[in-house]
This record gives C-alpha cells, sequence and structure tokens, in this order.
C-alpha cells in the first residue's frame, strides 16, 4: 500500500512540476496585448516628449521599452532603422532585410502602415532570449514619418 501511494504522491509531484514549469514559460513570454500596450505608450511618448528624444530611450540598454521577449522597433518611413535592441541594426536602411522564408518584411510594414496606419504582421525572427529563430507577429503603429512596433514570439 505504502509503495502505491508513493507511486501517486510521484505523479502528482510530476504534474504539477510540470504545470508549473509551464506558467514560467508563459510569463517570461510577452502577449499581443502587452506589445500593443508598449506600441502605444511608445507614441505617447513621442507625442509628449519628442520623436528624437523618445527613440534615445529606447535604444538605451534595459530601457523601459524592452520586457522579456518583448521590444520595441523604430522605423522612418523609408525603412531606416532607428531603434532595436540589436544596436548594430540601427541608422542602417533594413528596406531589403528579408526573414527566413525571404519575405521583405521591413517592407511589408511599411505598406501596412501607410495603407491602414496599424495592423499585425507576421514573419520570421531571431529571439532575443532563445536566440533561435522563431514565427513572430508584430503590431505596427504610424506616428508622424515613424513606424513603431512591438512584436510577440509565437512558438
Amino acid at each position: 500500500m505504502k509503495l502505491l501511494q508513493f507511486k501517486i504522491f510521484l505523479q502528482v509531484l510530476l504534474l504539477v512540476g510540470g504545470l508549473s514549469a509551464g506558467l514560467t514559460w508563459a510569463q517570461e513570454q510577452g502577449t499581443p496585448a502587452e506589445a500593443k500596450a508598449m506600441v502605444q505608450r511608445t507614441i505617447e511618448s513621442m507625442k509628449k516628449n519628442g520623436i528624437d528624444s523618445t527613440v534615445a530611450d529606447v535604444n538605451k540598454k534595459d530601457s523601459k521599452y524592452q520586457d522579456r521577449d518583448l521590444y520595441i522597433v523604430v522605423y522612418d518611413i523609408n525603412g531606416k532603422n532607428l531603434a532595436h535592441i540589436n544596436s548594430k541594426m540601427i541608422g542602417k536602411d533594413l528596406s531589403d532585410l528579408k526573414d527566413a522564408d525571404g519575405k521583405y518584411f521591413v517592407r511589408e510594414r511599411i505598406e501596412l502602415v501607410k495603407k491602414k496606419g496599424s495592423g499585425w504582421q507576421d514573419y520570421k525572427f531571431v529571439n532575443p532570449v532563445s536566440k533561435q529563430i522563431e514565427p513572430k507577429s508584430m503590431y505596427v503603429e504610424r506616428y508622424e514619418d515613424v513606424i513603431v512596433g512591438c512584436g510577440v514570439y509565437k512558438k
């Protein structure tokens, strides 16, 4: 009888441990609502403090514009990157950048905001947490002549 109770105890322990690990993973990953809210907070900052000042803040390491796997990107309307978690991308024209499937995702982003002003876009990109290329959905919104975006990685 004690062996059976011990086995049941172990199974419950494993189940709870697995659920807890799943919850931890989910908490480490940003949500679409959080990504959209981060974009809107960034635009509010641009309205209040100016585009250049906000872009400088976005580009600071460990800024309030980064949270887990969420981070703000800013482009000019032609595809030049103004702000990114990867400092090597800042100042570069990224309009010819392709994802793993060959999609010109920055060009698509530009067209999306020119036509609709805002929206969601799917592509593949390197996740800064896992360091792997993963499917991503980015919310982008136009403010004046800049594009502000934040994406979520989809596993």
